[in-house]
């Protein structure tokens, strides 16, 4: 099954993820918007980082779920390439996330993600798959 495919938008850049079931597609996009980033291949997964978060609604959670893990590579440069969602509803999400620091000597970062975005956001729960714009 495939992960995600990238939206071509005027000023930003989008992606659809899908998944077997909800989390899954949530993972799905993180993976995604990193892979926009930089080349996961060349990121390891040696460093974890335990993400809890709680929204009202299942679109604030996917949207805030996003811009906290490019908090943690604005703040600490950690690029993450595994995401195990270990508890979620619509409403809660809790996940171990798995990468390491950038290390300029091995990545290059392709295109600088600034935030996840309301703008056509999409959830569509009949199919396991979400839709979301960046800002870049």
């Amino acid at each position: 099954m495939k992960k995600y495919r990238l939206i071509g938008h005027t000023a930003d850049i989008g992606l659809e993820a899908y998944g077997k079931t909800m989390p899954e597609a949530f993972a799905n996009a993180a993976y995604g918007m990193f892979a926009i980033m930089t080349d996961l291949r060349k990121v390891r997964a040696k460093t974890s980082r335990r993400i809890e978060i709680k929204e009202s609604d299942i679109e604030t959670l996917l949207v805030e779920w996003l811009n906290r893990l490019i908090y943690y590579f604005d703040a600490e440069m950690l690029l993450f390439k595994r995401f195990d969602i270990v508890k979620f509803d619509d409403t809660h999400l809790t996940a171990v996330c798995y990468g390491e620091k950038f290390d300029a000597a091995r990545h290059e970062i392709k295109i600088g993600v600034k935030a996840a975005t309301y703008y056509s956001l999409e959830i569509d729960k009949e199919r396991n798959r979400v839709r979301v714009i960046f800002d870049i």
